[in-house]
């Protein structure tokens, strides 16, 4: 029977991250501004549907916005 090639070896594991440290805060600064705007739009009276297109579209302006914010 023959060895298993590295990769399939149960044993070794490849320690990277599956996303930059950098990459994780981004998006999780995007989350929370999202939900924050998202859930401030429904506080205000606005439907469900436009407190959602309120969340997403501020969620979407923050990862470039927090990109730059943040740096490397």
């Amino acid at each position: 029977m023959s060895e298993p090639s590295p990769s399939q070896r149960p044993d070794q594991r490849d320690d990277e991250p599956l996303i930059s440290h950098h990459a994780a805060v981004v998006f999780l600064l995007a989350a929370v501004i999202g939900l924050l705007t998202g859930g401030l739009a429904r506080a205000a009276g606005q439907p469900w549907p436009t407190a959602v297109a309120a969340g997403l579209a501020a969620a979407g302006v923050a990862v470039p916005a927090g990109h730059r914010l943040i740096g490397d």
